[in-house]
């Protein structure tokens, strides 16, 4: 429950935004009767005072209900904080990104309410991820996430460049009664409440157990393999990840834990998917993609190095990684397969013609950022499944690349490495890859991290830099 000290902004609607709200959902109920099919209807307001979305989320989620928060830090503050569900869109297979944006178009297009504007995650949206394989996310600890989840939420809060609003939203039935709709509705604003989020607790009591779900000794023997189909010419690159999970002496709290990886991840996506006692939270560095009318950004995010606390030998590790071959080539195969991806679908593609390093906390990556003009209009949920999966976060060949990771990881990724994000009724959105992640399920969190596999990897090395991605989260989850 939230605490009686909680500031509460201006959620509750004024009378006239009631009346506002209530005409729509008269509207989506006739056009649910004359049609036979539900009708979204949403009313977006503007909110005065200093609104935190992911703080309003946090604080005033009900125990079962889900929850998504998005956010980039450093772009301007942005972010996007959403509750409960007033539809929810499964899919699954590989026709779940299209199945889902022919949907979700369907549904937009006789929907009631604001016309998507330009601004970021204003008005009626749709939040939620894609598992990595096509069927992925079938083990009990992805339950509640599966292949592919979309939810349109009740409640949504967007931040950017200094403005936030609130959008309400309901999918009406032909039998639904609108004022009953409106007063559910206005009942939701008004118990919304802002608080800062909880601490995490420096110095916990009680035994953290963290053991890795296969033996290390299994990763260096699946890149080894790796490495001699490479040199066969079965493919040119491999991702392989693993899973370490801890186990902690209490639940966690997935506020604590969002609210640390927001200060010291200002850079990057960090975001929470929540299903009820379970929560993915990550703070991941790679763009998919970010579709702003025909425009397209991505970035091509491949091959890593640590930092370091002492300058000079940071610099020197970060010069290593843009001169050493291996890594160069891990990267190149990932540039180039983004742009020969996009090319079919716009006027012009244009990359930067050298990688940069992108610096986060505790890690450093080869980063080029990829830019295209769209020949004709394609949704972000279809360029999300036109993209997905990079060979950042699959392989090249991707067709020869894919059954080997099960064979050699033995794990069931679900959501990881997958897309996580949002769109818009314009098609506009936003979807980062799911990775520097942990899936917390009560006591138990279970985190990721994988490499680039190319023809001179080396085991061993392999096994270090994911110990190097995982120090992201496990300093924070294992006490």
């Amino acid at each position: 429950m939230p605490s009686p000290t909680a500031q509460r902004p201006p959620f509750a609607l004024d009378e006239r935004c009631k009346g506002r709200l209530l005409a729509r959902l008269e509207q989506a109920a006739k056009r649910s009767r004359a049609g036979a099919a539900g009708t979204l209807a949403s009313l977006t307001v503007e909110l005065g005072g200093a609104v935190d979305p992911s703080a309003v989320v946090f604080a005033s989620r009900g125990e079962s209900e889900p929850w998504f928060c998005f956010e980039q830090p450093d772009r301007g503050g942005r972010a996007l904080g959403t509750l409960g569900e007033a539809l929810d869109l499964p899919a699954a297979g590989e026709r779940r990104f299209s199945d889902l944006a022919s949907r979700w178009r369907e549904l937009t297009g006789r929907a009631v309410g604001e016309q998507a504007d330009g601004s970021h995650a204003a008005g009626a949206v749709a939040v939620g991820g894609f598992s990595f394989a096509p069927d992925g996310g079938g083990s009990p600890h992805w339950r509640g996430f599966g292949p592919a989840r979309l939810l349109v939420p009740e409640v949504s809060l967007a931040r950017a460049d200094g403005r936030t609003t609130m959008t309400l939203a309901a999918f009406v039935q032909p039998d639904d009664d609108p004022t009953q709709l409106l007063e559910r509705l206005a009942a939701r604003a008004e118990a919304l409440r802002q608080e800062p989020l909880p601490l995490l607790d420096p110095a916990p009591a009680g035994r953290f157990e963290v053991i890795s779900a296969m033996p290390p000794e299994h990763y260096e023997q699946a890149v080894a393999r790796a490495t001699e189909l490479i040199r066969a010419g079965r493919m040119e690159k491999i991702v392989l990840s693993r899973e370490v999970q801890v186990h902690a002496p209490r639940p966690y709290d997935p506020a604590a834990v969002f609210g640390v990886l927001r200060a010291e991840f200002p850079s990057c996506f960090v975001v929470c998917a929540g299903r009820g006692q379970d929560a993915l939270i990550a703070a991941s560095p790679e763009l998919l993609l970010r579709r702003e009318g025909q425009r397209v950004s991505t970035v091509a995010l491949a091959a890593s190095m640590r930092r370091s606390a002492d300058p000079a030998v940071d610099a020197h590790l970060g010069e290593q990684l843009l001169r050493d071959p291996s890594y160069r080539e891990e990267h190149a195969i990932v540039a180039g397969r983004i742009e020969r991806t996009l090319r079919p679908y716009a006027v012009w593609v244009a990359a930067a013609p050298e990688p940069g390093l992108a610096r986060i906390a505790n890690i450093q990556h080869l980063a080029t950022p990829i830019r295209a003009q769209l020949a004709e209009p394609i949704d972000a949920l279809e360029l999300a499944g036109i993209m997905h999966p990079t060979p950042a976060v699959g392989g090249e060949p991707l067709a020869a690349a894919a059954p080997l990771i099960p064979a050699l990881e033995g794990l069931d990724r679900g959501w990881y490495l997958g897309p996580l994000g949002w769109t818009d009724a314009a098609g506009d959105g936003e979807f980062c890859v799911t990775l520097r992640c942990a899936l917390l399920s009560g006591a138990v969190a279970r985190c990721y991290a994988g490499g680039g596999i190319v023809r001179e990897s080396v085991p061993e090395k392999e096994l270090a830099e994911t110990e190097v991605k995982l120090q992201a989260l496990l300093p924070l989850l294992s006490g």
